[in-house]
């Protein structure tokens, strides 16, 4: 379905041509006519799907007619996990919103707070924004919901995963109970539901994949590897291949950092992002990494959230997620809007059940292949597929510092968490 039938403005239709596109995707195709008549929204929707156009275009054709924002005013908030998640929608605001007369904002801890303050004195149509700086802006009056119109939860199944959740229901208790409500996720797990239960009213239900599959576009496969040999396998990958643009996921801020001094030594451009590193390393590396500067970028399940990288073609799991769901959500870096792409994953003994774990959660058997000099003296044990039902496991409470009572995930003044830790605490 072209855009030009869906019921945008002419100034945000023209905003999506000057981007080349013309036909919407399923999910933009679903979610924007219900959004444009005022309806609540809760939406699953894989990685790569659209998404964040999905909600951000009929948002600015709604936010186009309206009263102006008074001073520290917010008509409407959009509220991410990630810092890098939430400057990826900022830039689709600005870029879609060019020819309309609106202000907007982005606001995530681990930088100076004073300069954000100011952008929120003349008060803004659209704020993007992490739970804990939002706290932080609130607590200090710098920022207000009287006038609040639209509240977006994105990524909300990530959202709970980092502990977000008390957050969550401290800033849904700020805002107007007169409303919009749009939530965004990856799945509709019993948790995002028993969420939605207390902000979303008589939502219009969107899923535009089945819950928990790899896109059709993605060819999956396992080298076995005996751990030892994982580093040296990924460059002889790299230089056979020729790989030019690879994403590796390291379980571990560590083994992130160690990778990648092994790959430069191996004369192979390498960055790392983790929650170790400021965001001004972490945008730098992202932005040479999309440029061609560096070849391969190593990054944490927490720090890739919502890296939007166009035409991916290699993911590499160099460690398996202990989260089977993660692995959907990292290889759904690639094969995005109906390009091909490969994820690849060296595995070794220690990581069966990790294995075993995503294969049941995808219905099927990851093809294996076998590298010379690299088969591995632990035998990875074949794959047998369990079909029973998985059960929705209960979400743990994030834990508390008993002193203060303040998260372990990252808080409003932009400490970060042991992130190699998060997998275990915060599992769905």
């Amino acid at each position: 379905m072209n855009f030009a039938s869906l019921g945008l403005s002419e100034p945000v239709l023209k905003s999506i041509l000057e981007q080349g596109y013309e036909k919407a995707s399923p999910i933009q195709e679903q979610a924007i006519p219900v959004i444009l008549e005022g309806q609540d929204v809760m939406a699953a929707a894989q990685t790569g799907t659209g998404k964040t156009a999905g909600f951000t275009l009929p948002i600015l054709d709604l936010l186009s007619t309206g009263p102006r924002p008074q001073p520290n005013q917010v008509r409407t908030l959009i509220l991410t996990p990630t810092r890098e998640l939430a400057a990826q929608v900022g830039e689709s605001v600005a870029l879609y919103g060019k020819h309309l007369p609106l202000r907007s904002a982005v606001v995530f801890g681990g930088v100076k707070i004073n300069p954000q303050m100011m952008k929120l004195r003349k008060g803004l149509d659209i704020l993007v924004a992490t739970p804990g700086r939002l706290l932080d802006l609130y607590n200090q009056k710098a920022v207000r919901f009287d006038h609040l119109e639209i509240l977006v939860l994105d990524e909300a199944d990530r959202m709970l995963d980092m502990g977000f959740v008390r957050d969550i229901r401290k800033i849904i208790q700020m805002l107007p109970t007169k409303r919009q409500n749009l939530l965004f996720s990856a799945t509709f797990s019993n948790d995002i539901r028993k969420l939605a239960q207390e902000f979303v009213n008589n939502p219009a239900e969107i899923s535009v994949s089945p819950r928990n599959t790899t896109a059709k576009t993605v060819e999956q496969w396992v080298y076995p590897v005996d751990k030892k040999k994982k580093s040296a396998l990924l460059a002889q990958l790299i230089h056979e291949n020729n790989w030019q643009q690879v994403l590796v996921f390291s379980r571990t801020k560590h083994g992130a950092n160690r990778l990648t001094r092994f790959l430069e030594a191996e004369g192979i451009k390498a960055a790392a992002i983790h929650g170790n590193k400021s965001q001004g390393a972490r945008t730098r590396a992202l932005a040479e990494f999309k440029d061609g500067s560096i070849r391969i970028l190593v990054a944490t399940d927490i720090a890739a959230r919502g890296l939007d990288i166009d035409q991916l073609p290699q993911v590499v799991n160099f460690d398996l997620p202990n989260v089977a769901e993660d692995y959907v959500h990292r290889i759904g870096r690639t094969g995005r809007a109906g390009a091909t792409g490969q994820a690849v994953s060296l595995v070794c003994a220690d990581e069966y059940s990790d294995l075993s774990g995503i294969e049941r959660l995808i219905k099927e058997v990851i093809q294996r292949k076998f590298i010379e000099g690299f088969k591995p003296v632990n035998i990875l044990p074949e794959s047998r597929l369990d079909m029973r039902p998985i059960k929705a496991k209960k979400s743990k409470k994030p834990k508390q510092n008993h002193k203060d009572g303040q998260r372990s995930s990252e808080n409003s003044r932009g400490h970060k968490p042991n992130e190699k830790n998060n997998q275990h605490i915060w599992k769905k």
